[in-house]
């Protein structure tokens, strides 16, 4: 890696404006899908296709309009809305139409001399600071660009398909690229929806290692299984099996033009399968729907699958091309693995991992090895950024696949993370705040809930243990400012309330959503709020037992948060000074008992009219007024915990959570 960064790509300083015309070059497979995200992610975007065939231009466009129909069919876009993203869009076969572009984006064939011709016609025609970056999948940077006369201001950005809707984009980090330029690509990305990962510039760079190696060594075992048997062992590992995801992408040529390319670089051991040559199409099982497999072949499947992902997950962070929670994260969020490979790799544990590489090293000799213990590979912290700004330490929650919701290892590394500088006498507070712009953090995941439903007992002790990074904030001297950049739901807006500050970006809300699925909000909602902002306790009493919303404006009028933001940078500049300021000056929770209003005599539904439980409002009810009157702090928060102990024994919790489960609606009516 070439550059110093801020972890979080959002806290870096924006180096240009949003771009104003973007061409993108290449509209056969992938060239429209990258469209599509840049039209929908840039109001007011000029956006031209660029090929030399007109007839996919219009593809392409006939494809975005079925993108945009589509979305408005499903309530995601409305009819005015699906206009304006189409607006601006033209189509062009002569390079003289990237003239006044300030972004060139080429998705063209893998050809490396082709891409050279193309980016020579593009610098010929665009402006000095114009942007050029290409959608190669395994190209390095130094190769497409050395012929450019301003490379500083071109590098990679790897789109996964679908690349409208997938997550992730690889920007790459070479030697030549401006830092600015890639910051700012960070920055752009995180920004309208997308997860960038910064890679070296090595061959087929970090996440296309894992997959294309990943099919290749799954070819490679045809000699003892079949395809559907080895997707069906795979199935443990990815929600679709390797051949599976070949036939959606038509990819045996990608495997073949990638291995190629790394075992000219690297060793005869990457060289593609032969039968990738010779079949268009595999004989496989949709996922869900596994074939039956000999045991002795699993086992040979499983460790030869296990054995290649953990030999190209040490190579990469041997040889720095990557970064161990970007991988992690990486190989869920674009190639959809259940966890990432320094997940398995924990759970396998040190012996079982050492095994699998040795006998992988055997059976495929040249393949890398672990160069370092086993116990130097994993992150220390895989769901939370770390960036120290001047003297304020930024803990970003990351989990963007989830809205940054909060589960047991989260809430461990942001513990982990205040309690690595709550000591430091360099770091004068900390912030929090969540990865991108839709959520600060959207609740808790439901995680081990499910399993104690019908035990008081065990429920109580779970909700006990949520709180022990709650419990720890309420007692620290040391400021910790909440920045919302996004929704703040049910634990994730417990969590802001434990902070000793909240500064919100316009347009953020908060909610607690738990009464519609049965059960409440135990680490704090029916305590804090009224002991903090008693002003505030009829608009709690609503968030508890009827989910309604509360947006930052609102909130800020009630004194609830602090100071409202118009945009990011306002709002991280806001959070910084709210730290500065709270230094020395930390005031805790007050721990007297505190009067609370009566609750409206209303049937149970919720702000939305859904009917909820009358049995858990009533529970709410009651926790509400018991904690109020509770004569410390620590025997309010008792309340809360016995309150979701006596709601995990209802009909209403069993059938909520089930509901949950099952992506439906529950019904209260049974219940009660």
């Amino acid at each position: 890696m070439t550059a110093v960064r801020l972890a979080n790509p959002l806290l870096e300083p924006a180096s240009r404006s949003l771009p104003r015309h973007v061409a993108v070059i290449g509209a056969g497979t992938i060239g429209p899908d990258i469209a599509y995200y840049l039209k929908s992610a840039v109001p007011g975007l000029r956006l031209t296709l660029v090929d030399i065939r007109q007839e996919a231009i219009d593809a392409a466009a006939a494809r975005l309009r079925e993108y945009a129909d589509k979305a408005v069919a499903r309530g995601k876009l409305a009819a005015p809305e699906a206009e304006a993203l189409l607006r601006d869009l033209d189509g062009a076969t002569d390079y003289d139409a990237v003239g006044g572009c300030d972004w060139v984006l080429e998705a063209a064939t893998e050809d490396l001399a082709l891409k050279r011709r193309i980016f020579a016609d593009v610098e010929a025609r665009v402006a000095e600071d114009a942007m050029i970056t290409s959608n190669t999948s395994s190209l390095p940077a130094a190769r497409i660009f050395a012929g450019l006369k301003h490379p500083g201001r071109a590098t990679v950005t790897h789109f996964f398909a679908p690349a409208w809707r997938n997550p992730v984009v690889e920007v790459i980090d070479w030697a030549r690229a401006d830092p600015a330029l890639v910051a700012w690509l960070r920055r752009f990305f995180a920004a309208t929806g997308k997860v960038p990962l910064a890679t070296a510039d090595a061959p087929c760079f970090m996440l296309d290692r894992v997959f294309d190696n990943w099919c290749n060594e799954a070819a490679m075992l045809l000699e003892c299984a079949t395809a559907a048997e080895i997707d069906s062992v795979a199935g443990e590992f990815v929600h679709a099996g390797p051949f599976f995801v070949l036939n959606l992408a038509h990819g045996n040529p990608i495997i073949v033009e990638t291995n190629t390319l790394q075992a000219g670089e690297e060793g005869d051991h990457y060289l593609p399968a032969p039968i990738f040559r010779s079949v268009e199409c595999w004989a496989t099982c949709a996922p869900g729907r596994p074939v039956a497999v000999a045991e002795a072949t699993r086992a040979r499947i499983r460790d030869r699958l296990l054995g290649v992902l953990l030999s190209q997950t040490v190579d990469i962070l041997d040889r720095g091309i990557g970064e161990a929670a970007d991988l992690d994260l990486g190989c869920r969020a674009a190639l959809g693995f259940k966890r990432g490979p320094l997940e398995l790799m924990d759970a396998l544990g040190d012996a079982e991992t050492s095994r699998l590489l040795e006998r992988l090293s055997r059976e495929r000799p040249g393949m890398p090895v672990a160069k370092r213990p086993l116990a130097a590979y994993p992150p220390r912290w895989r769901h939370v950024l770390v960036d120290d700004l001047g003297d304020v330490r930024v803990i970003t929650l990351r989990r963007p696949e989830a809205l940054n919701a909060l589960h047991d290892e989260m809430t461990g590394e942001i513990l982990d993370a205040i309690r690595a500088g709550e000591h430091d006498a360099g770091i004068a507070g900390f912030v929090l705040t969540g990865y991108g712009t839709k959520a600060f953090c959207a609740g808790a995941d439901i995680g081990r809930f499910p399993s104690m439903l019908g035990d008081a007992g065990a429920s109580v002790q779970y909700a006990r243990a949520c709180s022990r990074l709650l419990v720890h904030l309420d007692a620290m001297r040391k400021p910790v400012v909440a920045a919302l950049n996004g929704m703040a739901l049910g634990g994730g807006f417990e969590l802001a309330m434990r902070c000793h500050a909240l500064v919100a970006v316009k347009g953020a809300w908060m909610q607690l959503p738990e009464v519609t699925l049965g059960i409440l909000p135990a680490i704090g909602a029916m305590v804090v709020p009224y002991r903090r902002w008693p002003g505030a306790a009829a608009v709690f009493h609503g968030m508890l037992v009827r989910a309604e919303r509360l947006g930052a404006e609102r909130a800020h009028e009630l004194g609830i948060v602090d100071a409202l933001a118009e945009d990011l940078d306002a709002l991280f500049a806001q959070a910084l000074a709210r730290a500065h300021a709270l230094a020395g000056r930390v005031e805790p929770i007050p721990d007297a008992p505190v009067a609370v209003p009566e609750f409206d005599a209303a049937p149970a539904r919720a702000a939305d009219g859904r009917v909820l439980s009358a049995t858990v409002v009533g529970v709410i009810e009651q926790a509400v007024r018991a904690a109020a009157a509770a004569p410390t702090l620590a025997a309010a928060l008792e309340v809360g915990y016995e309150a979701f102990g006596r709601v995990a024994c209802t009909a209403a919790a069993r059938e909520g959570i089930a509901a949950f489960l099952e992506r439906r609606q529950p019904d209260f009516g049974a219940t009660g």
